[in-house]
């Protein structure tokens, strides 16, 4: 078990805990959410996500932040997971990553989509 994510406390008044596939679904929010310089000892950490997608919605924006996300889920999460693709899609005000990735420890495929208001 391990801590979920957000921290909170669970009806029994202990820490919440997920099991290793939220826990990894968890992690991978962390890394596509959290801003370069957040973290004040891995000021490297994340993707600096949220800065693309103020620029003009274009098929150029969608290759980086796909380049963008996929490079960082290998840098961080590498050890847990394979990525096999990422798709980007900014409409009107809001921001969309879906993520299908495999599981390293039990072989399992999953997709999981975030979306984010700009």
């Amino acid at each position: 078990m391990h801590l979920d994510f957000p921290y909170h406390v669970d009806g029994r008044g202990r820490s919440g805990q997920v099991g290793d596939e939220a826990y990894v679904r968890d992690l991978i929010e962390q890394v596509l959410f959290t801003a370069p310089g957040e973290r004040v000892n891995r000021p490297d950490f994340g993707t600096g996500l949220m800065q693309l997608v103020f620029g003009p919605n274009s098929d150029e924006l969608a290759a980086a932040i796909q380049l963008l996300v996929r490079s960082a889920l290998q840098q961080w999460l590498g050890e847990l997971i394979r990525v096999e693709g990422v798709s980007a899609e900014s409409r009107d005000s809001s921001l969309t990553i879906e993520v299908q990735y495999t599981l390293l420890s039990t072989g399992d495929t999953t997709t999981v989509r975030f979306a984010r208001p700009r």
